[in-house]
């Protein structure tokens, strides 16, 4: 009976958004920019309070780690969901944030593309020129110094199947660390992937979590070498993180 309120209770909340968004996105930008904010601030927070209630399902958003945070960075982190976005929209909150993504959830994916599409988060073409990508981040970085926003990046590329963190590829961030020269902070983010697909979502939601951490934070690197460093470390941070986690119940955090 609690699956089907939580399912419920999602539909009565997402797809009027959802409806409303796919209306307003050809017809007014400034109307699908106030949606989009709404979902932002309103319905990703409520997500988790209707997922808490109903089927006992936590969101631990570490904010005393937020402490460390500089004024203005980029997030480098593992990936595991499409959770992981109103995970972040959550935690982070008080900040404008902006994901690179692919660019195929920026089509056909209600509540998620026309949001992506008009705040302008960096939308990646999957095929094509590697230089045409490259010039879709040093715009995106650009936008980002201008307004004050926040880039979250996931350097694996795609979406974890097993939990762990997989390869972190250098070239997205590599650029948008030359157009912006942001501090780079490691966040692990743990969860998601119990959740990835249709066939899990109800087995897994119940007593489940999601986390979200700022692990460290990094001077903005000026060589290869330091980006690289970077990379490396923040991978092995983010899977420390992910395996103390896992060896402890949620009732002990």
């Amino acid at each position: 009976m609690s699956s089907f309120i939580t399912l419920a209770c999602l539909f009565a909340s997402v797809i009027p958004a959802a409806f409303l968004n796919i209306i307003a996105y050809p017809v007014s930008k400034r109307w699908c920019s106030a949606i989009s904010q709404y979902i932002v601030k309103v319905l990703a927070p409520r997500v988790f309070a209707i997922l808490n209630q109903y089927m006992d399902f936590h969101f631990f958003g570490y904010n005393e780690s937020k402490e460390m945070l500089p004024p203005q960075y980029m997030i480098l982190s593992n990936h595991q969901s499409l959770f992981d976005i109103p995970c972040y929209m959550k935690f982070l909150k008080e900040r404008e944030i902006r994901f690179v993504a692919k660019d195929n959830l920026s089509r056909h994916i209600p509540l998620v593309s026309e949001m992506l599409r008009v705040q302008q988060h960096c939308m990646v073409p999957r095929r094509g020129s590697p230089m045409v990508a490259m010039k879709v981040i040093q715009d995106f970085g650009e936008r980002v110094i201008e307004k004050n926003q926040i880039p979250i990046l996931f350097p694996e590329g795609t979406r974890t199947r097993d939990g762990n963190v997989g390869k972190f590829y250098s070239a997205g961030f590599r650029k948008l660390n030359e157009t912006t020269k942001l501090p780079v902070v490691a966040c692990a983010l743990d969860g998601g992937y119990q959740i990835r697909d249709m066939n899990r979502i109800m087995t897994n939601l119940r007593n489940g979590s999601y986390r979200v951490k700022v692990l460290k934070v990094f001077e903005s690197p000026k060589t290869k070498e330091e980006e690289v460093y970077i990379l490396e470390e923040s991978r092995r941070l983010i899977q420390a993180q992910l395996e103390e986690w896992r060896k402890k119940p949620a009732s002990q955090y």
